[in-house]
């Protein structure tokens, strides 16, 4: 937990403001981020992947600001553009508590409330199997409350989120070209590259297109999310047999096993984040260079899916929360096509 000069320097500062203080370029492609305040650099750790995902945006959340709240009639308060960072003072500013029900049940995935008096959660630290560290570094805590990084969002309490401050999360993004009847790569009429494709489910609970990624569990590395998750949502292996499993594991192995990208790591702008709980992730791609791999396993909607299907990747997809950031992410890196815009990529 912040304390002292730190604590009021990091009450002092959000991500917001982050956003306007750093230098952003894209992951293995650009450059790197630089922090330009020299106390920054030293006492509050900006994650350069998180501030990638936010490239050219003024303000670090807008999705979290969205009403009504998910899976409710919640309206938020509402959070002006210039009133979302933590620096900024606003007096008057009364926001909405909200909890849902399924939390406040006590599944074994949540925590309990704060007010309870055998919970005494270590903030900004791996609290048993529990990983409370944020992947964009120290976050302040509030009359026993952490405080998302990213500034207001106009409701305080859990929402749908499990955990008090960060959330974590893994989006495998499987992708591979797109091709002809006589497997040729795609190119795109007016950008000329390759068209790339990647895995994409819809959601039960919003009904949008997404990465079919998950929540990591107490203890659980990753890697072993990314896997798990793409099987039970992209191929339903929750309900396949015994030797069904053991034969998709082994598929599964071959393509999780390969080179991989870490596209992105940090906060996610997410509708079903508050002021004292939201979503933070890693985007990991796995690429199929060939076709092969993904030619022997069959797409199949389950568990939180309710669609499964390869999508075309381009500026003009719409997806839930951050994803078309990180897909936009991947297609830069793998120098596919993205917008018919000429002036598309990282400049110099």
């Amino acid at each position: 937990m912040a304390g002292g000069f730190l604590g009021k320097t990091l009450a002092a500062v959000s991500l917001s403001v982050a956003l306007a203080s750093v230098t952003v370029k894209y992951l293995g492609g650009c450059s790197v981020a630089a922090c330009r305040n020299s106390l920054l650099s030293c006492r509050f750790h900006v994650n350069s992947n998180m501030m990638s995902g936010f490239h050219g945006t003024k303000h670090s959340h807008n999705k979290a600001r969205t009403s009504p709240y998910p899976g409710s009639k919640v309206q938020r308060s509402q959070v002006p553009n210039d009133k979302v960072g933590w620096f900024v003072e606003w007096r008057d500013y009364n926001p909405v508590e909200y909890t849902a029900v399924s939390v406040l049940a006590g599944p074994r995935w949540a925590d309990p409330q704060i007010s309870e008096s055998n919970f005494s959660p270590k903030f900004n630290e791996k609290d048993g199997q529990v990983e409370r560290k944020s992947q964009n570094g120290l976050y302040e805590v509030e009359n026993g409350r952490p405080r998302n990084p990213a500034g207001r969002t106009g409701l305080v309490g859990r929402g749908l989120l499990g955990r008090w401050g960060p959330n974590h999360a893994a989006d495998p993004i499987i992708t591979r070209w797109k091709r002809d009847r006589s497997g040729n790569k795609i190119t795109h009429p007016i950008s000329g590259k390759n068209i790339l494709q990647f895995v994409a489910i819809k959601r039960k609970d919003c009904g949008e297109w997404a990465i079919p990624g998950g929540m990591v569990d107490p203890g659980e590395k990753i890697s072993a999310t990314l896997k798990r998750e793409f099987g039970e949502e992209a191929l339903n292996s929750l309900q396949k047999s015994s030797a069904e499993k053991r034969e998709l594991q082994e598929k599964l192995h071959q393509l999780f096993s390969q080179e991989h990208l870490v596209i992105y790591k940090g906060y996610v702008d997410d509708p079903r984040n508050t002021d004292n709980a939201w979503m933070e992730t890693e985007a990991v791609n796995y690429h199929d260079e060939t076709g092969e791999i993904m030619d022997n396993l069959t797409l199949e909607a389950g568990d939180d899916a309710g669609k499964v299907k390869w999508m075309d990747i381009s500026d003009k997809l719409k997806l839930y929360a951050s994803h078309a950031q990180f897909i936009k992410l991947v297609a830069e890196k793998r120098d596919a096509h993205w917008s018919e815009d000429s002036e598309t990529g990282c400049p110099g």
